[in-house]
């Protein structure tokens, strides 16, 4: 344990000021007298807010207009402009100026601490040499930081994370993208439609999105083709040079043409070498605990292992917690809200004395009921089990796969091409996964999820009408497909 003295105290101290600690000191503290304190070494509002979801999908919503707009007979639509794509996406993102979420935080009566927090045992953390104690609880909210592959060169060619991606000043004229996960379909899908002549995509394996259904992957893959983007499966880096590399800021421009040789098993000799502007590494994400001082309370380095409470296990007392990315559950910001709001109650009830009976007081969706949206051209809409981990699990599975071909589809856009699938439990005849493509289906997803976590059988779905001429309509055509 850290010596020295204490020189402050809260009821709860969050490290890590991104929307899941946000989330959890203020449920923690809603509606009583406790106090919380966010220690946060960068912007208040985190990753989400500044170099993910916001920026990126900032940049990905005037593509997918554009597309809509020139799908539409009688409209003229030309872009983008990528100057003001630009602008707007920085207005969201307030020019990395966290005051309004600092205001926030003080008008929830939430302290923040700027510094670098680690544990310094039972209750304790230390910022920067300063030692701070909590009554109550201490929350884990640190996220996660992009992995960059130990391959030859490429660290000294200065290769952008998904950070600069997000937040270029300039679209790179050459691009190469090294994954096939959602971050790397996304930025492809922002760079091809930004203007970037020639998008490449590394996929180590043999197809996108690897933990999709089938039939998503596969559409997504023909998107990116459609987009010019050059999608190689099976092939990855051997090595990386880099001309003249030279940091010119975040989201620059590095200078300098970067080579890339290429391996694996559908790699041409003859096409084993590609040149670009810029070199972009999404290849997966991993905990941000370096430094966090997890030995000081007998935890091991990597993700912190929690309970459903959000509880950390292998610490005595119910005293830490870890929500979000970095209790390796979920890695989805809107996932991560909701386990730091269950934390939140937990850490209130449990300061209050009260029952924790309630299924507010337990994080069970991030089991089996998990929502997510790829915001690629066409998007990737889904929730719960495909029906490979449903069959898995030992479920004894329906499957029912139609083509999203109603009158609101063919309203919305003339060449609307979409296709749905149910993923159904025949025993309890409820559905266990949900997956939609398509122009816009993000917006069926939630329908989908209440379905999924809410066990609604099928035979209630009947009734529930869908309204007349919109895309949700395809729910009818679903059951109907079951029924045959």
């Amino acid at each position: 344990m850290t010596s020295g003295p204490i020189t402050a105290e809260y009821d709860v101290i969050v490290i890590g000021g991104g929307p899941a600690g946000e989330n959890a000191a203020a449920y923690a503290i809603a509606g009583s007298e406790r106090t919380a304190a966010i220690v946060e070494r960068e912007l208040v509002g985190g990753e989400c807010s500044y170099w993910a979801c916001m920026p990126s999908k900032a940049l990905l919503r005037p593509v997918h207009v554009l597309s809509g707009a020139q799908a539409m007979a009688g409209i003229g639509a030309s872009g983008p402009e990528v100057d003001a794509v630009l602008a707007r996406r920085d207005s969201f993102t307030h020019d990395h100026d966290d005051s309004s979420q600092v205001q926030w935080a003080t008008d929830s009566r939430i302290d923040v601490i700027r510094g670098t927090g680690r544990l310094a045992g039972a209750r304790l953390v230390e910022v920067d040499g300063r030692i701070l104690t909590a009554r109550h609880a201490v929350v884990l909210a640190t996220g996660t930081k992009a992995n960059v592959p130990d391959i030859p060169g490429l660290r000294d060619a200065l290769p952008w994370t998904s950070r600069d991606a997000t937040n270029l000043r300039e679209v790179p004229r050459r691009v190469v993208i090294v994954g096939g996960g959602v971050v790397a379909c996304e930025a492809a899908t922002w760079l091809a439609g930004l203007g970037a002549e020639e998008v490449t995509l590394l996929v180590r394996g043999d197809s996108v999105l690897g933990n999709a259904e089938p039939f998503a992957r596969e559409r997504v893959a023909a998107g990116l083709a459609d987009a010019g983007v050059r999608v190689r499966f099976g092939t990855q880096p051997a090595q990386v040079e880099r001309e003249d590399a030279k940091d010119t800021g975040e989201g620059r421009i590095h200078g300098g043409t970067v080579t890339v040789q290429l391996r694996g098993d559908k790699v041409d000799p003859d096409d084993a070498r590609i040149e670009a502007d810029e070199i972009i590494v999404a290849a997966g994400r991993g905990p941000a605990t370096k430094d966090l001082g997890l030995a000081a309370v007998g935890l091991p380095d990597g993700s912190v292992d929690v309970d459903d409470r959000l509880t950390a296990r292998g610490v005595d007392g119910d005293w830490l917690y870890a929500v979000g990315d970095v209790n390796g559950r979920v890695a989805l910001t809107h996932m991560g809200k909701y386990q730091a709001r269950v934390c939140g109650d937990v850490i209130a009830a449990r300061a209050e004395g009260r029952e924790l009976s309630q299924a507010r007081f337990a994080a069970t969706a991030d089991h089996e009921q998990v929502p997510q949206v790829v915001f690629t051209a066409p998007e990737v809409a889904s929730v719960g089990l495909t029906e490979a981990a449903a069959r898995k699990a030992g479920y004894s599975v329906q499957a029912v796969e139609i083509d999203i071909a109603v009158a609101g589809s063919s309203l919305a856009r003339d060449d609307y091409s979409g296709r749905a699938k149910l993923v159904i439990d025949a025993d309890a005849d409820t559905v266990l996964g949900a997956t939609f493509v398509g122009p816009e289906v993000g917006e069926l997803l939630h329908a989908a999820t209440i379905a999924v976590v809410g066990k609604v059988p099928l035979a209630t779905l009947w009734h529930a009408v869908p309204a007349y001429p919109t895309v949700s309509e395809l729910w009818l055509r679903l059951l109907e497909a079951r029924r045959t």
